[in-house]
């Protein structure tokens, strides 16, 4: 009864940066993410607490306040764009009939995987002051936000949690009405004092946005989640390049012939890479480690920054306030691409070096054939982060994929960098 009189008060209303931030804040520093008592992780907003979705297509944050004094106890964001769920067969000529396909054997050359795209909405950064939690204040929040999404033509809606968050699965899963879907790996690699060395045998070339957006949705385009307005994120000021790795002797930047050329005839083996700026976003700090863990993180870097040339491995400074880059768009062809991929990502994280983050991380489908290209160490990554997906109206894009929610998982994903 005292829980219901309480929640009588309680209003959900749309974020206001004028008088909402310090509030929103406040709920931030007491919701470090990690169990209580343990090491956990804290998020530094920058004093922008809609950072996270402001660079998509479309975005809302809600705030829950309670009580005469309007104490903000809640919040959550949300996000709408339009993705790839499938993909179906398309004929690049009309005139070609049925059996002329059953009596010609290069008939396949005149069928092409095309994508088959839905409105998607996306739940993150939902958050309720530990001294308000158990009351439905979270419900109420992720309701209002699907009366959001609803009301603005999204067909699904999903959100990403750690695997061992309980409480978040609970509410998703048990009261919202959201499935498990899919359980893609978080790998993250400790930015060093000292640089990488990139094989001699790649060559990197930084493609322009342009060029970047033709190799991409030529062959990325079916990829699951792919974002039909990829241009706009290749665009964003957040994102520092495309970089392509190939044979070394096969091509150079001088010489770049564009990605229509290139794949026209591409090498026997290629990848690809793109990097996202996460560093001037919002910062990440570790708590709660104990006294002899720090000073062994700081022993190594102490030794790797007097001795670089050793390439010793050191613990990034993850217990101060840092930064880090995003991989994305990841990508490639050919017996060697897991090893081009590699080099990709060493460049990476020279450039992650050079702009002072922490680390670099990616997050890829564990079933990804170049998986195994991708340096992390295994103590900060995340093994299987938890995505669950909801149906939200009746209508879909293409009846050729039916109900998304039911669909296997593919062997890649394509992760957009401006929901990290």
């Amino acid at each position: 009864m005292v829980q219901d009189l309480s929640l009588s008060s309680l209003v959900v209303r749309e974020f206001d940066q004028n008088k909402d931030c310090s509030g929103v804040e406040d709920v931030e520093r007491r919701c470090d993410v990690g169990p209580t008592g343990e090491v956990s992780l804290f998020t530094d907003l920058l004093g922008d607490p809609i950072c996270r979705v402001r660079n998509s297509p479309a975005f809302l944050m809600l705030v829950a306040e309670l009580g005469e004094e309007k104490e903000i106890v809640g919040m959550v964001r949300g996000c709408i764009k339009t993705v790839t769920c499938g993909k179906k067969h398309s004929r690049k000529s009309k005139n070609v009939t049925v059996s002329h396909r059953n009596n010609n054997n290069n008939d396949d050359d005149n069928i092409k995987p095309v994508p088959v795209y839905t409105k998607l909405a996306y739940i993150l950064g939902l958050r309720v002051s530990p001294s308000h939690r158990r009351m439905g204040i979270g419900l109420k929040l992720v309701n209002r936000m699907e009366e959001w999404f609803a009301e603005n033509g999204a067909e699904y809606s999903y959100m990403a949690t750690d695997n061992e968050n309980q409480a978040s699965i609970k509410l998703f899963t048990g009261k919202c009405g959201y499935g498990k879907f899919r359980t893609p790996a978080i790998l993250v690699n400790p930015v060093f004092a000292h640089r990488v060395k990139v094989s001699k045998r790649v060559t990197i070339i930084k493609l322009t946005p342009s060029d970047a957006e033709s190799l991409y949705r030529r062959r990325f385009s079916t990829t699951e989640f792919f974002p039909r307005d990829i241009d706009f994120v290749l665009n964003n000021k957040l994102s520092l390049g495309t970089f392509l790795a190939v044979p070394r002797g096969e091509l150079a930047e001088e010489s770049w012939p564009g990605s229509d050329q290139f794949l026209a005839d591409p090498p026997e083996s290629w990848a690809v890479i793109s990097v996202w700026n996460c560093n001037d976003l919002f910062k990440l700090e570790v708590r709660g480690a104990s006294r002899v863990k720090r000073t062994f993180a700081k022993t190594t870097r102490i030794v790797d920054r007097a001795l670089p040339w050793l390439q010793l491995p050191s613990v990034p400074e993850v217990f101060r306030p840092f930064g880090f880059h995003f991989l994305y768009g990841l990508g490639g062809e050919g017996p060697r691409a897991a090893k081009f991929l590699k080099a990709l990502c060493g460049h990476a994280h020279n450039l992650a070096k050079e702009s002072g983050c922490g680390v670099v991380a990616t997050e890829v489908s564990n079933h990804e054939p170049l998986k195994a290209g991708i340096p992390h160490w295994k103590s900060l990554s995340c093994a299987e982060d938890l995505w669950c997906i909801k149906r939200l109206g009746e209508d879909y894009s293409d009846g050729s994929v039916g109900d998304w929610t039911k669909s296997p998982p593919g062997m890649s994903i394509f992760v957009d960098p401006r929901e990290i």
